[in-house]
């Protein structure tokens, strides 16, 4: 090794030393844990494969991200503002979800501001076993009560400008 290599060796090390001496020192100890990912299923594996394969066949991935049967994966061409099904059952009940998809206008039971095109179909026209599958599948998609507050906190400060109070 010559001599200016040398130099530039030790010049590296001290760097790459201080920079991880920095990094330790500069974390913030009393610094609140990460809580994880807030989203979790509570279905059973053969009701999450049966319902993936059902979502899948009707595209659902088309206009919807979610973590479940597709591990959250989401459309490269993806366009339409349809909503996250991640913890759509700790926001809407077994029965609710079933009385939507059995609905022949499910924009009756919940309105929607997208174009006609991009709403959510019908699926009446299912058997009520694919019914009750999905409908059962998707209120297994739960969220972290943490998470549900502060997502409440962030949208009602977003909308209205004041500070939330619960």
């Amino acid at each position: 090794m010559r001599k200016g290599e040398k130099g530039i060796l030790v010049v590296m090390a001290v760097a790459v030393i201080a920079g991880v001496a920095y990094k330790f020192l500069s974390v913030p100890k009393n610094a609140e844990p990460d809580k994880g990912i807030p989203y979790y299923s509570v279905a059973s594996p053969e009701l999450e494969k049966k319902a993936g394969t059902l979502m899948r066949e009707l595209n659902c991935r088309d206009c919807h991200k979610y973590y479940g049967a597709f591990g959250g994966i989401t459309s490269l061409v993806q366009n339409v503002p349809a909503p996250p099904l991640d913890g759509i059952g700790s926001i809407r009940s077994e029965q609710w979800l079933y009385e939507y998809f059995s609905a022949e206008n499910p924009q009756a039971i919940l309105p929607s501001r997208l174009k006609q095109e991009f709403q959510m179909p019908s699926y009446a026209k299912l058997n009520e076993q694919e019914r009750r599958l999905l409908a059962s599948y998707l209120a297994s998609l739960k969220v972290e009560d943490w998470y549900l507050q502060e997502t409440k906190k962030m949208e009602f400060e977003k909308l209205t400008g004041k500070t939330y109070e619960p």
